[in-house]
C-alpha cells in the first residue's frame, strides 16, 4: 500500500524501518503514551509485535516532507473484535485503526490530524468501512482532540481495558461513521 496526499505519505512496513520503530520505542517522551515508559522496545521486540505475519493488520509508516515520522495500523475487525468494541450483532464493515506520531518535534502542529483524515479516506472510499473505530486511553486528551477534529465521536468507556505502566487503564471507544 503507498497513499501519498502532498507532503503526507501513509505506506507499508518495511524491513528497514525497525531502526526507525525501535528509536520512537524506546523514547520516553513516546511510550508515555503507547506501550508505556516501563516497557522500552529493542529490535528483538520491534521484529515480534510489529514483523510477525498477520494478513488480516495492515502495518504502514508514516511520512512528512520525506522524513519517516510515524506509525500507524489498520484492520478489518472480526465478530471477536467488533463484540470486544461493543458491537456484537453488527454487520457491518468495521475497521479498527491504532497509531503514533514517533518524531517528537512533529507533535502540536496538525500532522497527526492529517494523517487520520487520509487514512479515514481511504478506509471509507477504498476498502468500503462503514465504520472506523479507536480506543485511546481516556487520560490522552491531545490524542482523544485530534480524533473529533477528524470526526470521530465517544461512544463509550472500556474500563480497566490497557495495561499501561503498571496499572490497567480506561480506554475511550471513538467511532467514525462517513457521511451517507
Amino acid at each position: 500500500m503507498n497513499l501519498q496526499k502532498g507532503p503526507l505519505e501513509i505506506r507499508s512496513l518495511r524491513s528497514e524501518d525497525k531502526g526507525a520503530l525501535v528509536k520512537w520505542l524506546s523514547d520516553p517522551l513516546v511510550l508515555a503514551y503507547y506501550e508505556g515508559r516501563d516497557r522500552p522496545f529493542d529490535l528483538e521486540q520491534v521484529e515480534e509485535k510489529f514483523y510477525q505475519s498477520d494478513k488480516n493488520v495492515q502495518r504502514c509508516l508514516k511520512s512528512f516532507e520525506g522524513n519517516n515520522i510515524g506509525y500507524l495500523q489498520f484492520y478489518l475487525l472480526d465478530d471477536e473484535g467488533k463484540a470486544e468494541y461493543g458491537y456484537p450483532n453488527l454487520q457491518a464493515c468495521v475497521f479498527g485503526m491504532d497509531q503514533f506520531i514517533g518524531e517528537t518535534d512533529y507533535w502540536g502542529h496538525g500532522v497527526g490530524t492529517s494523517f487520520v483524515k487520509m487514512i479515514l479516506e481511504y478506509l471509507t472510499k477504498q476498502e468500503k468501512a462503514d465504520r472506523v473505530v479507536l480506543d485511546p486511553q481516556a487520560w490522552n486528551t491531545r490524542a482523544i482532540r485530534c480524533y473529533e477534529k477528524c470526526g470521530f465521536k465517544k461512544v463509550r468507556l472500556l474500563e480497566q481495558h490497557e495495561w499501561h505502566e503498571g496499572e490497567w487503564r480506561d480506554c475511550v471507544i471513538m467511532e467514525y461513521q462517513p457521511a451517507k
